[in-house]
Formats: C-alpha cells, structure tokens, sequence
C-alpha cells in the first residue's frame, strides 16, 4: 500500500487574499505595513492549514497481471512444429524435405483436433510419448550427420537407414490422424444406416426427390 498526500489550495488562497485586501484598505507605504501584512498573511495560511488540512489517500499497490497457467498440449504443439520446421529448413534433401514438411501439417492436425475435443487426447497417448519425439530424434540424428560433410560407413548407413524409414512414419501419422475421426465416422455411419430405414419404412427408398415420376 501507498500513501498519496493530496494537500489543499485553500492556504494558499486565503494567504494571498490577505496581500490583496490589505493592499486596497490599508497602507503600504512603511517597511513594517509589508511585516506587519506578512504575518497577517502567515496567520491565515496557518488557520487554513488547519481548517482544510491535508487529504491521505491509501493507494493499492498495482498487482501483477495473472498469468493463465500455460497449456502443456498447446505447448508441445508449439515445440514439435517448431522443431520441424527448423529441421526442414537445414535438411537440404528433396525427398526428406517433402516428408518432413507432410508430418508437420499432419502434426498440427493431430494436436488441433485433440485441443478442440480432450477425450481424444487418450488416443494419441502413444504418439505423444514415443512416435513423434522418436521421430525428432532420427530427423536430428540425420541433421547432425549431413552437416558433418563426409562420407563413411557409419554415417551414411544411418542417414540411409533413417530416409528409409521416413515414408513408414509419414504412413503412421496419417493413420492416427485418421483414427481420431473413428468415432465420427460410426456416428454418421449409424445416422446413413438409420435414415435408410426410415426411407424404406416411408417408401421413399431408392427415390430420388425432385424428379419427375
């Protein structure tokens, strides 16, 4: 808390009216009219002193603003298509570029779907937690390799090994995306089959409406 001290103008007035009452009604022509019209001036200032003393106002400290607790899904969002892309960027490989640049959309996909409906977050537990920091890995694994700039057995084995690789993760990817629209699709599935019955049961089966019979 801090104290704000807000003092009154009222003194001030009152010790400048008297300067001004004296000088039209009484005489300022002696050196001790100027004392004796100061000491009149200083007497009202302090009587306006106490008649309108000074206001304290207690002032809250500013509060920082709140932060919102981060969200940890919106954050790994942020951090794997980050990394992504920067990997994209320093891999020069066409191919291995495309790929990449097809797991990021894919990625953001994925966490877009699941921020909007957490019940599905269940369902992409194992991506979470190994195919797609697995993935990160290998892509690092091979940047550090191809920025090496030399040839060996080691080392191209392992590139080859990982661009090999890249075409069956890009598959898996598409498949969890896919598998996050499961329950959607057995919904629409059951609403088709339902809606067919109640066709068939109205004879409307197989019609096709706004056509001339």
């Amino acid at each position: 808390m801090a104290k704000l001290v807000k003092k009154s103008p009222v003194p001030l007035y009152l010790a400048a009216a008297v300067w001004a009452v004296w000088a039209v009604f009484a005489p300022m022509y002696a050196w001790w009219h100027f004392v004796l019209a100061a000491v009149c001036s200083a007497a009202a200032w302090l009587l306006g002193r106490k008649l309108f003393p000074d206001r304290v106002q207690i002032v809250p400290d500013e509060q920082p603003p709140v932060r919102e607790p981060e969200d940890p899904l919106l954050q790994e969002r942020q951090r794997a298509l980050s990394e992504l892309r920067r990997l994209n960027d320093n891999i020069q490989d066409e191919t291995i570029s495309a790929q990449i640049s097809h797991m990021e959309e894919v990625t953001g996909k994925i966490f877009d779907l699941v921020a909007q409906d957490r019940s599905k977050l269940s369902q992409i537990r194992r991506f979470l937690n190994y195919y797609l920091p697995t993935t990160l890995k290998l892509l690092n694994a091979y940047d550090r390799m191809d920025q090496a700039g030399v040839e060996g057995a080691n080392i191209d084995g392992t590139m080859g090994k990982i661009g090999a690789m890249l075409d069956q993760i890009c598959t898996a990817f598409d498949r969890q995306l896919d598998a996050l629209f499961a329950h959607e699709a057995l919904d629409i599935s059951t609403d088709i089959t339902v809606l067919e019955q109640m066709l068939a049961q109205e004879g409307l089966g197989g019609v096709q409406l706004g056509q001339d019979e």
